[in-house]
Parts: structure tokens; C-alpha cells; sequence
């Protein structure tokens, strides 16, 4: 299974110094991603024409001209055709044009969660047309770009990602209903990402927010319907699945790498949760991407 990273999608040698590329989506290109993947990079996946199923960890969607994905960096992901005929778009654009600055102070309550939200979203007629009107200005600008204009792109890959955000949260606006424990929810999602290789106790993430373990405890369940311990857990497990997909990956590294003392703590802590093996959970993933 290969990374992807932006550099290797450069068509041109003056694209170097862009955040962002923009490509036509064919059944060429579909062909391409049909191996799971990841990137180091967001992907917007627009089809104006046709039917995609699009696998994305262990969630399957089937993409028409009604649906947009975002796929977030590190999301192991799969594309295949169903219809014969493919149009659409992809754009490409680097983490720090999406979390830099949108999802920051007041529009961090629309982070609970959206990494999974934005990977498949339904929009109106309106809505979508407005979003094909949008990515045609990037496509525009990204083939004939100028200092002035790659500024004028990112605003644009902005204001479609605000707007796919405000789709997915149309119905229950998150502003309107902001909760007094709802920053410490995201605050421990984002401690969570950063130290779950390291730190998986219930103990450790209520001190670095000051707050008791049954406090803590009593957010997750509110917020995701889980206790803390498996929200930690679930995270664990998401990066094993991930890593489990790349064949020159030994179950030995998967284990030291996420903090296991060695592959024997690793198989009991995946048979404890799921129980199957790594081997097992390894070959049903496969499966399902090869299906």
C-alpha cells in the first residue's frame, strides 16, 4: 500500500510552491486509487457524472452527483467505479490551508467528529451547483495561477469547506447548542491525537484538563456515547487497522511503534477488543478492499 504525498501529484515544475492542486476526474484516475492508500494531504472528491464507491477505513459510500468527499490525511482509503463513465474532480491542498485557521477559536465546536462527517456529504441541487461553480474558479486559477490568484484559490477551497461543514451540521447548527463541556471535549480529542501512542489512561488526559476521571468519563459518553477508556481505545484501534493495511509493515513495528512492549501485548490488546488476531483483523481488511 503506498502514501501519497502532494509533490508527487506536480504536473507542472511552477507548481512546487502550490498548497493545492486540481485535477479532471476520469476513469483513468479511478483506476490509479483503486489500491488502498493513504496521503499526507486533505482530498476533495466531486463526481458531476457516474457513480463511485469509495471505501475509507472500514466505511463504505457510494459517491454520485449529489455527494461530496472530504478525505482527511492518514484516512486509508480505496476508490472503485461503478458506473463506466466517470466525471468529476479532485482537489488536493495541503493540512495547514483546512486546520490552520478554520477549525480554530470560534469554529472549533464543528471539529467533534468531522473527520468521519465530511467523508461523505449529501447536498441539495443548489447546493452542489454552487460547489461545481466554486471548484471551477480553483481549477481556473490552478492552471493559470499568479501570486495574487493562488491567495484568490485558497479563499475558494475555504469557502466550499465552511459550506460542506455548515451542510453536515444544517439540521442540528452546533453553534446554537454549544455545550459549557463541549470545549473540554474537543480539547481532550485533540490531546488524544497527539499522545495516544504514548498515553492510553483515563487518568492522564482528566489531568491535563483538570478535570476527575468520572468528569471526564461523563463527557465522552455525552458527547460520543462512549467512556473515555474506549474513546482512547478506539483510537488505538483505528491506527492498528490503518497500519495492518501496509503489507511491509511487520506486526512487531505496528506494536513498538504504538507503544506495546511487544507483538504478544499487541495480539491480547486487538483479541481483547475485537476479538479476532492481528493476522485475522489484517486478512478481513484486505478483504474488504479487494471486494
Amino acid at each position: 500500500m503506498e502514501r501519497l504525498q502532494l509533490k508527487q501529484q506536480i504536473q507542472k515544475m511552477e507548481d512546487e510552491k502550490l498548497s493545492f492542486r486540481v485535477f479532471d476526474l476520469n476513469s483513468a484516475h479511478v483506476h490509479a486509487y483503486t489500491t488502498p492508500h493513504q496521503k499526507d494531504h486533505f482530498c476533495i472528491l466531486v463526481i458531476e457524472e457516474g457513480e463511485l464507491k469509495l471505501q475509507i477505513e472500514a466505511r463504505q459510500y457510494l459517491l454520485n452527483s449529489s455527494r461530496i468527499s472530504v478525505i482527511f490525511p492518514n484516512q486509508v482509503h480505496a476508490i472503485q467505479a461503478v458506473s463506466t463513465q466517470i466525471v468529476g474532480k479532485i482537489i488536493l491542498f495541503e493540512e495547514v490551508l483546512f486546520c490552520s485557521d478554520i477549525l480554530k477559536n470560534e469554529l472549533s465546536p464543528y471539529n467533534i467528529n468531522l473527520s468521519t462527517q465530511l467523508n461523505n456529504t449529501v447536498l441539495s441541487g443548489s447546493e452542489f451547483t454552487e460547489s461545481i461553480h466554486t471548484i471551477q474558479l480553483i481549477k481556473n486559477i490552478y492552471e493559470h495561477p499568479s501570486l495574487v490568484r493562488k491567495e484568490e484559490a485558497r479563499f475558494y477551497i475555504k469557502i466550499l469547506l465552511l459550506k460542506l461543514i455548515e451542510s453536515v451540521h444544517g439540521q442540528h447548527p452546533v453553534l446554537g447548542n454549544k455545550t459549557t463541556d463541549q470545549p473540554l471535549y474537543i480539547e481532550f480529542k485533540k490531546l488524544l491525537h497527539e499522545n495516544y501512542k504514548e498515553q492510553r489512561s483515563v487518568q492522564y488526559y482528566a489531568d491535563q484538563l483538570a478535570i476527575t476521571s468520572k468528569k471526564l468519563n461523563a463527557i465522552t459518553k455525552k458527547h460520543c456515547g462512549d467512556t473515555a477508556i474506549n474513546t482512547i481505545h478506539n483510537r488505538i484501534l483505528t491506527e492498528i487497522k490503518r497500519q495492518l493495511m501496509f503489507a511491509d509493515i511487520t506486526h512487531k513495528e505496528i506494536a513498538f511503534d504504538l507503544g506495546f512492549n511487544s507483538p504478544a501485548a499487541l495480539n491480547k490488546f486487538v483479541k481483547a477488543k475485537l476479538r479476532e488476531t492481528p493476522t485475522q483483523l489484517q486478512n478481513e481488511l484486505a478483504q474488504m478492499y479487494n471486494t
